[in-house]
């Protein structure tokens, strides 16, 4: 047989081994039907549980009963708005409709639906499963994205803000959404005069977009959990347009979220304009797959239409009962498909705050909050670098006052000793000598006892280090006025030091593998870490950017402030993300394989501590967060 004849018969062949077995799930339904609830099909439980289980075999899709008025079935009520006075998007000017249920009384909260690009979720469907008991008493708000007027008096050339608002990755909806245009809505009052009354529980809220506003649906939920958990996603384009092709990605990867996502799409997505920008149909379900693995309760809804095309409307109502179906049940999150993660946290184990400080004064040279990343550790900042010592006690460093500290219990410290004011580092060597590079005054120091201090080294203004268990110390000097001037040193027994590597991007944290033999070295202006094989005599050889960090979409860098190891070789790196976990220098090192945020926090120092080593200790430039791993 020939080669092309021979791929041409495999081809043909998984492809009829693929189709029928999809005919055996599907149960005799048509190779044209949608796939709901649960991953691919369908099960027997899951079909019990709505009233009428979706199974069509072509279209046209008939229309459900809560999409037609019933005479027994009162009306709810929309009214709209203008907002023009955002701080978040200045200059914009947008519609906002509220859809204001019968039964609501205005005597008690109601739950809330965020329906980005107008009310996608027609009214009549929502009295209906109201009416039924299918879905909390629900004020619906229609967010219309912003459009800013051109100066010119014609204003014939307005900027059209839907694809900024919604396609970008950050938290600035989710904070528009929270802090203007809620509190926007509850200054209005019903046709009637009632009040508007709106829960701030996030069980209570639910989100949903179509296309772009998808995205922001997805991102306002992702970013910000404490706000909306129920999401509703019609056609999201995980593309390349503003980034959120990462998603597929992030979701694996990232811990899981008190999330609960509804996905509708169609085998012939494509927008007009969109084949550049990726397969739109293709990404739908690469997220859902992603979603499904991370262990997320997601369901999907998978038809024969376009981009948003019309017959989506009609699945609106399985959609909207499926997410609020055991309502008032809290959403909660599901236990982690990461292989990483599931190594890594312990079930009922989350973040426990032991520090709490004052949130520096944001600076004003950026121009727009939320798109750019303020500096992790500033002159304002009260927790940054950390370190234990063999014990398991923590000790913390503050930038502010020069302070160093070591944890005594929840927002309980001492002082051990003083310091120059700076973003100075801290480790402990085998000796359980506490070393610190004393940025301000460029120089090394070791304190054995509290004022009991000698000068290691003068002459480099150290941002990091790490001490072998030979006694000798790697510091890393960033020299902030110059791209790629940054350096690592080496100090001997003796204070005797040189420079060991240079040419680094901002170089920050460091770290040394167990085994004392391969030195990790992030790159905090930029998204590489080195990887560098250690000599006997301590020399650094066979450097590479080996590592490669994730950075958020309001930064062009990852921050990578301090790096630890485990007992197993694995690293941790404090960064813009949270903790971005990831291999050393084995057969797939380099690659970062978990992201556990901390409350959506900028992160600056981490270490192990506690007893048997095994609190992960992290901080944020004002607080102290420890997780038991």
């Amino acid at each position: 047989m020939k080669r092309r004849d021979f791929l041409r018969s495999t081809v043909l062949g998984a492809a009829a081994l693929t189709m029928s077995s999809q005919r055996a799930i599907a149960e005799n339904i048509d190779s044209a039907v949608l796939s709901t609830d649960g991953q691919y099909a369908a099960t027997p439980a899951q079909v019990a549980e709505f009233d009428r289980p979706l199974r069509v075999k072509k279209p046209p899709y008939p229309q459900p009963p809560e999409m037609s008025y019933q005479l027994w079935v009162p009306r709810g009520v929309v009214f709209n708005f203008t907002m023009d006075d955002s701080k978040i998007f200045p200059g914009t000017s947008r519609t906002i409709s509220v859809y204001v249920p019968a039964q609501y009384k205005g005597d008690k909260p109601a739950c809330v639906m965020v329906m980005l690009d107008n009310l996608m979720v027609p009214p009549v469907i929502c009295d209906n499963l109201i009416y039924q008991k299918k879905m909390p008493v629900t004020i619906g708000i229609a967010l219309a994205s912003g459009v800013t007027k051109a100066a010119h008096p014609s204003n014939d050339d307005p900027r059209y803000n839907r694809s900024f608002e919604f396609d970008s990755l950050t938290s600035v909806l989710a904070d528009f959404i929270e802090h203007e245009l809620l509190p926007a809505v509850r200054k209005q009052k019903t046709p009637d005069g009632r009040p508007i009354l709106l829960s701030d529980d996030p069980n209570d809220r639910c989100i949903t977009g179509g296309s772009t506003g998808a995205v922001g649906a997805f991102t306002v939920a992702w970013k910000r959990p404490d706000t909306f958990r129920r999401v509703f996603l019609w056609s999201i384009t995980a593309v390349g347009m503003r980034g959120a092709d990462r998603y597929t990605v992030l979701v694996r990867k990232t811990e899981n979220k008190p999330l609960r996502v509804f996905m509708i799409d169609g085998t012939h997505d494509e927008w007009w304009g969109g084949p550049e920008l990726g397969d739109w149909w293709m990404s739908n379900q690469a997220l859902e797959r992603a979603l499904f693995y991370a262990g997320y309760e997601v369901s999907h809804i998978w038809g024969i239409w376009g981009h948003c095309a019309g017959p989506a409307v009609t699945f609106f109502p399985h959609a909207v009962r499926w997410l609020w179906k055991d309502w008032p049940k809290p959403v909660t999150a599901g236990r982690p498909g990461n292989a990483v993660i599931s190594r890594l946290v312990q079930p009922g184990e989350g973040w426990r705050c032991l520090l709490e400080g004052k949130e520096p004064v944001p600076s004003n040279t950026y121009q727009f909050p939320g798109y750019v990343a303020k500096p992790v550790v500033d002159a304002r900042s009260t927790a940054a670098a950390l370190a234990s010592d063999r014990q398991g006690r923590v000790f913390l460093q503050n930038p502010s006052t020069g302070e160093i500290c070591r944890l005594t219990g929840r927002g309980k410290y001492t002082v051990f000793a003083r310091v120059s004011p700076g973003n100075n580092g801290l480790a402990f060597g085998p000796d359980n000598r506490l070393y610190v590079a004393e940025t301000a005054r460029s120089r090394i120091l070791a304190y054995d006892a509290p004022g009991h201090v000698r000068v290691v080294a003068e002459g480099l203004a150290g941002r990091c280090l790490v001490v072998t268990r030979h006694g000798t110390i790697y510091v890393t000097e960033a020299n902030e006025e110059r791209f790629y001037a940054g350096k690592v040193w080496l100090i001997e027994a003796g204070g005797k030091k040189r420079v060991v590597a240079e040419g680094l991007n901002g170089p920050s944290g460091i770290g040394l593998t167990p085994d004392g033999l391969w030195l990790c070295v992030g790159e905090h202006n930029g998204h590489h870490g080195w990887n560098y094989q250690v000599q006997s005599d301590g020399r650094l050889a066979c450097g590479e950017p080996f590592y490669w960090f994730h950075v958020p979409d309001s930064a062009n860098n990852c921050g990578i402030g301090q790096i630890c190891f485990d007992r197993n070789g694995w690293g941790y790196a404090a960064t813009r993300l949270g903790v971005q976990v990831f291999t050393t220098s084995g057969g797939e090192g380099g690659l970062v394989y978990a992201i556990v945020p901390v409350h959506e926090k900028q992160l600056a120092g981490i270490c192990f501590g506690g007893r048997y080593m095994q609190t992960l200790y992290v901080s944020t430039g004002t607080e102290i967060y420890a997780r038991k791993v």
